[in-house]
């Protein structure tokens, strides 16, 4: 794996992803630039460059949309979207000051392609991670700076790992566990899994981040178990 990103130093935002929705919340605090451009600056005078940038962070949360709190709405957009957003405007001037190119990855999601009931609020986020990464795969070009979009499916982490979401997809049982939603995951997906695991969406990256898809710009890529055509 070191060999494929050899001498290329990666800024990757999100890196507690799977720890769960506190530490996700966490990290909204990168919706301040500048925070973001310190943090940038930090890992330029340490490694004196720039290759890769990984615009990870996100949370996750389910709601009927007539009854979806503003609060709801607004942290979904600020950490999903504008999180997204910020990560690359803090990190585009050093990729393009450098004049090496470069690859920029965001983490999407299948329902950024094909959504469902009551994610309007991640629906929305995630649609618009799309329209971010193709406008800055054409703007970025001329700079040999690649701009890719992630979208997995369900992903076994502590987002979806956890009580509140076993209750919603069993509210028929009284201590629900990930063994009763293994179906209920399954039929999202056409082959026969329940979840990805988070090497699995490690892996896209890692070729996406690589010389392998050197030519591979404002592409979309499902890693969804085929999600996303059910």
């Amino acid at each position: 794996m070191g060999e494929r990103v050899r001498d290329k130093v990666a800024f990757v935002t999100g890196a507690a992803r799977g720890q769960g929705r506190s530490h996700a919340v966490r990290l909204a605090e990168f919706r301040d630039q500048q925070t973001l451009r310190a943090a940038v600056a930090d890992g330029l005078e340490e490694f004196g460059q720039l290759d890769i940038v990984v615009a990870n962070a996100g949370i996750f949360s389910t709601a009927p949309s007539p009854t979806m709190s503003e609060s709801m709405w607004r942290d979904m957009i600020d950490v999903n979207l504008t999180g997204v957003w910020n990560t690359c405007q803090a990190t585009m001037q050093p990729l393009i000051d450098a004049g090496r190119g470069g690859s920029i990855v965001l983490t999407s999601s299948s329902a950024g392609i094909k959504t469902g009931p009551n994610i309007t609020h991640y629906s929305a986020a995630k649609h618009g991670v799309i329209g971010i990464m193709r406008s800055l795969a054409a703007e970025l070009a001329p700079h040999w700076i690649r701009v890719n979009s992630i979208h997995p499916t369900t992903v076994a982490t502590d987002m979806i790992f956890n009580d509140t979401i076993y209750r919603l997809f069993r509210p028929d049982l009284d201590s629900p566990g990930a063994d009763d939603v293994r179906d209920v995951y399954q039929a999202l997906n056409l082959l026969p899994i329940p979840w990805v695991e988070a090497a699995d969406i490690s892996n896209a990256v890692l070729f996406l981040a690589s010389d392998e898809a050197r030519y591979v710009t404002a592409v979309a890529l499902p890693v969804d178990a085929g999600a996303t055509q059910r």
